[in-house]
């Protein structure tokens, strides 16, 4: 398996996780009665670290898919190299360092380090038309 593919299952391992640490921040915030309830009722927006983990996970279902399709395009075209191997890196480390950093709240350097997992993802997609 190349690392492509491995750093694409880490991912969805990555993405998983956030799920479970999204809903449980949820739960522990507006009680686990409504996390069984069929969830009918409006409920106020969610605050704290519960907001910021249900944004990042929001943020996640948002650029997931375009890493996905980037590293199924580069692995179909047979595309393995430099910028392959580093834009899935900077992918997956760039989302795990965003959600720690959107978790305890540090704005600034969140927003930068979105921008290292979109790199990420670009430099796949450049790999594409590299000679």
């Amino acid at each position: 398996m190349t690392l492509e593919l491995k750093m694409l299952a880490l991912s969805i391992v990555l993405g998983l996780l956030q799920i479970v640490l999204a809903s449980h921040a949820s739960s522990l915030q507006r009680g686990y009665v409504w996390t069984a309830s069929s969830r009918t009722e409006p409920v106020p927006a969610l605050t704290g670290v519960a907001g910021r983990l249900a944004r990042a996970l929001q943020n996640f279902v948002e650029t997931f898919p375009l890493f996905v399709a980037a590293v199924l395009i580069a692995h179909v075209a047979g595309t393995h190299g430099w910028m392959t191997e580093w834009g899935v890196q900077l992918y997956f480390w760039g989302r795990v360092i965003y959600v720690a950093f959107y978790a305890w709240g540090i704005f600034l350097l969140r927003s930068l380090v979105w921008n290292v997992a979109t790199f990420g993802i670009v430099l796949i997609l450049l790999s594409l038309g590299w000679p």
